[in-house]
């Protein structure tokens, strides 16, 4: 079961405006990799399902972060079918993330009362989405579609709430140029977390690029 309810998690990926995308198959990378994370502001977290035992690999960082990172919702990403999605949910994710939309991921989720944020890659999949009663909705992938996409979607449909995903950098332009647009978060992967830094375990230069990500996405939302 969640740690964190479905307002708890909205609420927290907007005030911070950025959830790190992240895989590995070493639980104890894993760990620190939410740690420096966590220590660095984020308060909402998604491991993708992308290899083989992920899931117990969740398991693990969830019983981590719950002792460690308390205020941090662990969620669940790249989420293709309603089975994973209950398997991971048990395991006590907080939020479920797909590549595409599928309402069956949809229905297990709000039987729950977990938000489904599922890929689109129009304005008719984002509305489909919301009458299935997905609050957040991800465009995905976002550098194919750029922050135009973005603005062009929340003019008629200003309600909307926009997670971009791909092609995201925690660099001041990039960042500024999504909010600008209407993102209401951000989900940031391989670029948040360089494959030397990993290898080196630097975990305190992730720290310092979720800082300061955060910070230009504050200025940016001025």
């Amino acid at each position: 079961m969640s740690n964190f309810d479905k307002i708890q998690v909205l609420q927290k990926m907007q005030q911070t405006g950025m959830v790190p995308v992240f895989y590995h198959s070493d639980v104890e990378v894993a760990k620190q990799v939410v740690k420096a994370c966590y220590d660095g502001g984020v308060r909402a977290f998604e491991f993708t399902n992308r290899g083989d035992f992920a899931h117990e690999v969740f398991a693990e960082c969830v019983k981590y972060a719950a002792k460690e990172c308390p205020e941090m919702a662990m969620g669940v990403g790249s989420i293709v079918d309603a089975p994973t999605a209950a398997l991971y949910i048990q395991l006590g994710a907080c939020f479920v993330v797909s590549p595409l939309l599928n309402p069956e991921i949809a229905r297990v989720c709000n039987r729950r009362l977990v938000p489904y944020c599922p890929g689109c890659g129009s304005v008719s999949e984002i509305g489909t989405a919301q009458e299935l009663g997905c609050d957040l909705t991800k465009v995905f992938p976002g550098d194919a579609y750029g922050p135009a996409f973005v603005k062009a979607t929340m003019a008629p449909c200003p309600w909307s709430r926009i997670m971009v995903t791909g092609g995201v950098s925690p660099d001041k332009e990039n960042l500024t140029a999504w909010f600008k647009a209407g993102a209401f978060c951000v989900g940031m992967g391989s670029k948040l977390f360089p494959k030397d830094t990993l290898k080196n375990k630097d975990w305190q230069h992730i720290t310092q690029m979720c800082r300061q990500s955060l910070e230009y996405i504050a200025e940016a939302r001025k």
